[in-house]
């Protein structure tokens, strides 16, 4: 295809990215792959392109379509469900969905499993997902088991109508005790798993207040006023108070070993929202899981 002038001067995976609705991610592994090139060169993810040059993309053969594998998921348990709302409480270790490259449990598989059914628009394999907790991460979640539910709940935490309550413990002690951090957030430069605090990341705003100090570490109870990914792990540790246990966002493995910790200190504690069969006001909360239960009893016993 010959290269618009509206791109003209465009970087290469963000032009590519905005024709072929690709992530700049894919766009730049192709490239780096051989598989873009323009007026018969093959370039890199940072070629300007010209108006009129000749763009040439070969796309990667379609993913196979995920499954939904039902598989009961002994710590997962159903806090409330009705007609129109599931919610859990979601153990360490699993998933809220399929996608591609993971084939560990899932909650959409674990709720098939026992028998709960879903019907709601989207892709199969997620159905009824309206908001998603990381598979290191463990606490209370809802899905939506009707479509007007799914339509009202979307809305919802896309207009911050939702309520989130975690817990965290952070490395150290914040200052001030209580404030909100205000920064936003982008992919890590140097990976595409990791997240970090960029200029030109999307707004990201968590408030926290501190709940209990030990002599290493301190105890947070933070609600997140948007939902970006990482975010609470992010958040932290650019302010060098990651949450014990992450070493992936730069924790002290000695803490994390002397805790007993093998991931992140953070849990979804409560949810808050408008019922969407009426509109009242329902929350839900999750207790600490035993390995951050056991982490904390370490800290105030010493």
């Amino acid at each position: 295809m010959p290269v618009p002038d509206g791109l003209d001067g465009m970087r290469l995976d963000a032009g590519v990215s905005r024709i072929l609705g690709l992530s700049r991610t894919v766009v730049a592994t192709l490239a780096e792959d051989g598989d873009v090139t323009v007026d018969g060169v093959a370039v890199g993810k940072s070629h300007k392109l010209a108006a009129g040059s000749w763009l040439d993309v070969t796309l990667p053969e379609p993913a196979q379509p995920l499954r939904v594998e039902p598989t009961p998921v002994e710590d997962l348990e159903v806090i409330y469900h009705d007609s129109d709302i599931i919610v859990v409480d979601k153990p360490v270790g699993v998933a809220a969905h399929p996608s591609q490259g993971w084939t560990g449990p899932t909650v959409v598989g674990a709720l098939e499993a026992a028998g709960y059914r879903i019907s709601t628009s989207g892709a199969s394999e997620r159905q009824g997902i309206v908001s998603r907790l990381d598979v290191g991460t463990s606490g209370v979640m809802v899905l939506a088991v009707s479509e007007r539910a799914y339509s009202l709940l979307k809305r919802a935490f896309r207009d911050r109508d939702v309520d989130k309550g975690y817990h965290a413990l952070v490395q150290g002690h914040l200052d001030p005790p209580s404030g909100t951090i205000d920064a936003p957030i982008g992919r890590h430069r140097g990976s595409d798993w990791k997240f970090a605090v960029t200029a030109n990341g999307k707004p990201s705003v968590t408030h926290y207040d501190t709940l209990e100090m030990f002599a290493s570490a301190s105890l947070l109870d933070i609600h997140l006023e948007t939902g970006r990914t990482h975010q609470i792990r992010v958040h932290f540790s650019a302010l060098h108070h990651p949450c014990c246990g992450d070493l992936t966002y730069g924790a002290d493995p000695v803490l994390a070993e002397r805790l007993g910790l093998v991931r992140q200190w953070l849990h979804a504690r409560s949810l808050a929202f408008a019922h969407p069969a009426d509109g009242r006001r329902v929350e839900f909360t999750s207790p600490y899981p035993a390995d951050l239960q056991h982490a904390l009893d370490l800290l105030r016993e010493s």
